[in-house]
């Protein structure tokens, strides 16, 4: 993924250019938290348009012309562009609000199989299936999720099976939809730009986005799955991206994203030396935590399955522990910035 092009400007060789990089480098560290945090965020968009683009691609080229490689084509294509969106998804303020466009993205949890059965209705209908007829149905049946039950799911092959045609119509109405929004979205962000600069109280509402995001990662999409949240039994089907066998990947790919596009504001907010050294803690844990989910081969559904698999998310779970407590403990403390509810936290 992309990161901020200022920061690249370190690299410049000194000698005859170094009063010109030192002053690029004193440019891009005197921009405000929210400056860094705006144009990071907007490389982060982009990258969600981008790779939406190329799954919308990938769709329209598997259902003119079927093939074994294209068909792998188009469910990497679904992993990276889902990606892209866990990178960006902690950011819950701004014009991701309008319209549901985070439900759009992803409809979950999906506690009563929502999903399944809006995709199978649409299978099974007569209706005709387009981009504007999707726009006025269900949010369970608009984004990444609805492909993943359409590509990865037996039960959608025993329904209508890819590459029939109606199947391939709905597939390729839900990826022209994701791409739509994800290009709106990367627009409104550009535009949002004076408002989010020209406002005081969006420094804390960063912050929070991104407490609120890893305690969601936490406690939904990792504790629960493994009965440490709610209901004390494992159950892999309560996580995210479970049918792809993309639970952890995605999960990776989350705290990724906040190394991207939530620490370089975060690193202009705490410049202070204490500060700083929170940043700095924060970004190795992030580093060992991903490198930890890096090692793993297998997903979720096949580590909860027995007590050596489990152990390892134990290990997960105490890696991204950390970064909660560093996040929205220390880091939180020193901001003085104190958790209260979001909406996002569902149920």
């Amino acid at each position: 993924m992309p990161s901020l092009s200022n920061l690249s400007l370190r690299t410049l060789k000194w000698g005859s250019t170094a009063l010109l990089a030192a002053s690029f480098c004193s440019t891009a560290w005197a921009q405000t938290p929210r400056e860094a945090w705006h144009d990071a965020l907007a490389d982060g968009y982009a990258t969600l348009a981008t790779s939406t683009a190329d799954l919308d691609q990938a769709v329209t080229s598997y259902c003119a012309t079927p093939s074994a490689e294209r068909r792998q084509a188009l469910e990497t294509a679904w992993a990276q562009a889902f990606d892209s969106w866990q990178a960006v998804r902690f950011v819950d303020f701004g014009p991701i609000e309008q319209d549901n466009l985070a439900w759009q993205f992803q409809f979950w949890p999906d506690a009563k199989n929502t999903v399944a059965r809006k995709v199978n209705l649409w299978l099974g209908s007569e209706q005709s299936i387009g981009v504007e007829q999707l726009k006025a149905d269900s949010v369970a049946v608009k984004g990444f999720p609805a492909l993943e039950y359409l590509l990865f799911d037996p039960l959608a092959s025993k329904a209508q099976p890819l590459p029939e045609e109606r199947a391939c119509e709905l597939v390729t109405a839900i990826s022209s939809l994701l791409q739509y929004n994800a290009t709106q979205l990367q627009e409104q962000w550009q535009a949002f730009r004076p408002h989010y600069l020209g406002t005081e109280q969006f420094q804390n509402t960063t912050v929070l986005a991104a407490m609120h995001g890893l305690d969601i990662l936490r406690n939904k999409r990792l504790a629960a799955p493994m009965g440490l949240e709610g209901k004390p039994r494992r159950n892999p089907y309560i996580s995210d991206a479970w049918r792809s066998e993309h639970s952890l990947a995605g999960i990776r790919a989350s705290l990724v994203g906040l190394q991207q596009y939530f620490l370089p504001g975060l690193r202009q907010l705490l410049s202070s030396e204490e500060g700083a050294e929170l940043v700095e803690r924060l970004d190795q844990q992030l580093t060992a935590t991903v490198a930890r989910l890096e090692r793993q081969s297998a997903d979720m559904q096949t580590l909860l399955a027995d007590d050596d698999g489990y152990r390892n998310l134990q290990l997960i779970f105490i890696e991204v522990d950390k970064l909660n407590q560093l996040l929205s403990g220390n880091i939180a403390s020193e901001l003085g910035i104190i958790r209260g509810f979001n909406s996002s936290d569902g149920d």
